[in-house]
């Protein structure tokens, strides 16, 4: 008898391990499978603080344009970031790639007018000025007591061949800040390509008095009395701002253009500011 309980036993044995292995499949395939924990949503990545921000605009043009290019691509919506990349790439004389930043910016709010104006300056700055004319009127439209835009627009019209509607821009934007100095000297050497040698001088001496007058004011003038044949009096004005290598530069260039009707007008012979 025992050893029949002992060989069933031994039988069964395998049997109820296989019956309880299989209740335990069973049992827990009746159980409802327990929901995976939901992923932490990423966070947000961290903005450079006001204070570093601040610290940032007084830094130089290659330094400013990293620290937004990061700023630009956490947010795409940072009008400080984009508006700040675009000045520093136009500072490096990037002139293309401050275009582009600022017609990105754009993209996502089109109506802004620190990246209108952005927009223009570019466009300007890298002598495409018929694609100014548009961001430039819209910016002028949302500030119309600012002769920024208004004068930006008169560069443009100039450079897009429009001098009619180039004059008036910049008589208008004068009439806005009559002590404003750059409306006074864009306009002067508006009338200065169109060949009123006189009328560009009397207007850049206005402009030189001011107190918001800089050196490219003086530097223009020096210009425009240099190409009325009164050399002398030009290098002695260049000289107070110039160093030496510069004005003899700036001396053979005039030497090389008296004669000429009228002058090239460039984008660095005056940059509206702000």
């Amino acid at each position: 008898m025992c050893r029949k309980r002992a060989l069933l036993a031994t039988v069964l044995a395998p049997v109820l391990i296989t019956g309880l292995l299989m209740a335990g499949a069973a049992n827990a395939a009746d159980k409802p499978a327990k929901a995976a924990p939901p992923a932490a949503a990423p966070e947000p990545p961290r903005k450079a603080s006001p204070a570093e921000r601040a610290e940032m605009r007084r830094a130089d043009p290659l330094t400013r344009m990293a620290f937004w290019s990061t700023e630009a691509e956490r947010d795409g919506r940072d009008v400080e970031a984009g508006v700040g990349l675009a000045q520093a790439l136009r500072a490096l004389g990037r002139y293309d790639e401050a275009a582009d930043a600022a017609a990105r910016l754009l993209i996502v709010l089109p109506d802004n007018y620190d990246a209108l104006m952005e927009s223009a300056r570019a466009n300007v700055a890298r002598g495409q000025g018929f694609y100014a004319i548009e961001p430039g009127r819209k910016a002028a439209a949302q500030q119309p007591r600012d002769w920024r835009p208004l004068s930006l627009l008169g560069v443009a019209y100039e450079q897009a061949k429009r001098d009619d509607e180039a004059l008036v821009a910049h008589r208008q934007a004068v009439a806005l800040a009559p002590g404003e100095a750059v409306p006074l000297a864009n306009l002067a050497m508006h009338l200065a390509s169109s060949g009123d040698l006189r009328g560009a001088e009397a207007t850049l001496r206005q402009a030189a008095a001011l107190p918001t007058a800089t050196i490219q004011v003086r530097q223009n003038l020096a210009l425009v009395i240099g190409l009325q044949g009164r050399i002398d009096e030009a290098e002695k004005l260049a000289r107070q701002d110039l160093p030496p290598e510069s004005v003899d530069n700036n001396l053979a260039w005039l030497r090389a253009a008296i004669g000429q009707e009228s002058p090239t007008r460039s984008w660095t012979a005056v940059k509206a500011g702000g």
